[in-house]
């Protein structure tokens, strides 16, 4: 099995890099027309392409001014580097804005979440390369996209409840939209999915060896006057020369009975009770790792997934925004980013650090409008 998030390290996060920028430093997003293709790559490969506010404010409007440009048909996006699509979004700044009561802490929520929606409606084929990890921000700008391709590289993960936060970039959407209770386990173990399990959860449509990645690209710019379905042949025929690892089951098809029957109680208590009262060696792995996460966390996130479920896109990033300012508001957060960021000892002390401790009217709080500081779309 692959590694669950109990081993859980700072790399999962790779955020916490800090680079010296000189003074001819690379741009961190390059934006390029290529034939008749928007092409955006995430040019932080140091950092695994972590999101900051600054690559948001220029991937955002040039993909409006796409949208609407006669002379574009299609987006590609990308991430520079053989490591990583976008391992997550840069919330080690957004962490230190919070301390100090900086803007940051709500400016970086608010837009990467109107940028998740304008993928999530956007009116031409989006096409998401994640060759690599993607985690977090990563996901929110892929999994909204009408393609996202997977490789045998790809390494997905929503590892927030373990950082104090929530699977929020829309999690709360995609993530209870996922077949059975799989999305639920997902985003309260931050289990990571492998190459083609990526596709085969659902979360990619498509499954293309890292290698023909170039061709594909290449093949997709040459594309005259593309329709969605014109693209989708393109990747089904990519698809289907990719045979690599075509004979592995899905690393999770074994459990999945499991997961929907375990993972199905209505609080994180009762998914508690029935992972120690099933007692298996799966049960045992998802009891520990869950013993490691924020308590608040993990309520706040399946209040979040059973909301989601039947919301829109729109009215979930809303909820999420709100979400996202309690947490800036709260203690776990801070203290999940120093224990995983910066200290790196692995040893969050969560408060309250119980799941009994977390009373349902603390949890309701987090959900209540900001009134006029509200996200709107």
């Amino acid at each position: 099995m692959p590694p669950l998030i109990i081993s859980l390290t700072s790399d999962m996060f790779p955020v916490s890099v800090l680079h010296q920028m000189s003074s001819h430093a690379e741009p961190e997003v390059l934006l390029e027309k290529v034939g008749r293709a928007g092409v955006i790559t995430m040019n932080r490969p140091k950092v695994l392409n972590a999101l900051n506010l600054t690559m948001i404010r220029q991937i955002y409007p040039q993909l409006k001014k796409w949208e609407s440009d006669n002379e574009t048909d299609i987006v590609i996006i990308k991430g520079a580097g053989d490591k990583a699509f976008c391992a997550g979004g840069d919330i080690r700044a957004v962490t230190e804005a919070g301390k100090v009561g900086d803007s940051l802490a709500q400016d970086f929520f608010r837009e990467e979440y109107i940028l998740n929606n304008a993928i999530g409606s956007y009116r031409k084929p989006y096409i998401a390369l994640i060759d690599g990890i993607t985690m977090g921000g990563g996901v929110g700008l892929s999994v909204h996209g009408r393609f996202r391709v997977a490789t045998e590289k790809t390494l997905f993960a929503m590892p927030e409840t373990a950082i104090g936060l929530f699977p929020d970039v829309g999690g709360g959407y995609f993530l209870p939209r996922l077949q059975g209770k799989l999305g639920l386990f997902l985003a309260l173990t931050g289990f990571r999915l492998k190459g083609r399990d990526v596709q085969r959860a659902g979360v990619a449509t498509h499954f293309v060896e890292s290698k023909k990645i170039p061709d594909l690209q290449k093949e997709l710019v040459d594309l005259k006057s593309p329709s969605a379905e014109d693209v989708s042949r393109v990747l089904d025929s990519y698809q289907s020369q990719s045979s690599l690892d075509a004979e592995k089951p899905f690393i999770l098809k074994k459990h999945l009975s499991d997961i929907d029957r375990l993972f199905s109680a209505s609080s994180v208590e009762g998914i508690v009770k029935n992972l120690k009262t099933d007692g298996s060696e799966f049960a045992k792995k998802q009891t520990e790792t869950l013993s490691k996460m924020s308590p608040t966390s993990l309520k706040i996130t399946l209040k979040q997934l059973q909301a989601g479920a039947s919301l829109s896109l729109q009215d979930v990033l809303v909820m999420e925004y709100r979400l996202s300012q309690a947490c800036m508001r709260g203690y776990d957060f801070y203290e999940g980013v120093r224990a995983v960021l910066v200290d790196k000892d692995q040893n969050p002390k969560w408060n309250p650090s119980t799941l009994e401790e977390v009373s349902d009217q603390m949890v309701e709080q987090c959900f209540s409008s900001l009134g006029e500081k509200d996200l709107t779309l």
